[in-house]
């Protein structure tokens, strides 16, 4: 574990890490998990993540992995991982995470099967998004929103239900599927101020990074090193306190 500040970050795999969580502990679970999707056919969808969402002329990343289970496994491995998040969450704490519309109906039953009240959807508009062409623009994707139990509103504003922000591109992307910081902050306001926020799957950390800059505390977990690595460097460019403590095995 190494910590950054108000930030703590695991490398390894999610389900060993969340075991070791306390209940009750986060006020907020937000993540944006691999789809295991990418594909209408079962070689498509098994094809390395650089392929399925990364044009050939973008920058390369380093590959993740986890985004190539067949349907089964990957709702079965879901319900695990909500489960046990289900379980650290405090009661009233909110749930939500992204997804693609291949897998929409596959997460809300495994939003529903980990124990979480599902509550909505919120959209996120691309207008940068690839165009198809003959075809719709895959424009949107979604946020699933769950409860623990009964909802506990942190205040009485109104927050939109869709968000139109352009997907991160040029020299500040740090990953193939980050999403943009400003579209976290804004899903952010439905959590407490100076709470807790788990991300299960944190990627290059751009979850970390919404909470750091609004006053949040933050939890994260990454099973690739490459971008534990690149995570780690993010939080400690916008912290004056940098790493404090070394890594551990």
């Amino acid at each position: 574990m190494i910590k950054i500040g108000d930030a703590q970050l695991h490398q390894g795999e999610a389900l060993g890490i969340l075991a070791t969580m306390e209940d009750n502990s986060v006020d907020a679970i937000l993540t944006d998990p691999p789809y295991s999707s990418g594909g209408m056919t079962l070689g498509q969808k098994h094809r390395p993540p650089s392929e399925k969402y990364q044009s050939t002329s973008a920058k390369k990343f380093p590959e993740f992995s986890g985004d190539n289970r067949d349907q089964r496994s990957f709702m079965s491995w879901a319900t695990l991982w909500l489960a046990e998040c289900h379980r650290i969450a405090k009661p009233g704490s909110v749930c939500m995470m992204f997804t693609d519309w291949r897998q929409l109906p596959t997460m809300s039953d495994a939003l529903q099967a980990g124990g979480w009240l599902w509550r909505r959807i919120v959209i996120w508009d691309k207008p940068t998004a690839r165009p198809s062409m003959g075809e719709f623009r895959n424009q949107c994707e979604f946020v699933l929103v769950g409860t623990k139990g009964q909802f506990a509103p942190v205040h009485k504003r109104c927050l939109p239900g869709i968000f139109r922000q352009s997907i991160v591109s040029g020299p500040s992307r740090k990953h193939m599927t980050e999403k943009p910081v400003p579209l976290l902050r804004n899903l952010m306001e439905i959590t407490p101020e100076g709470g807790t926020i788990l991300d299960p799957f944190m990627g290059s950390a751009s979850t970390g990074q919404a909470c750091l800059e609004t006053a949040r505390k933050f939890v994260g977990i990454e099973m690739t090193e490459a971008y534990f690595d690149i995570a780690c460097d993010r939080l400690s460019e916008i912290t004056s306190w940098g790493c404090t403590s070394p890594r551990q095995p």
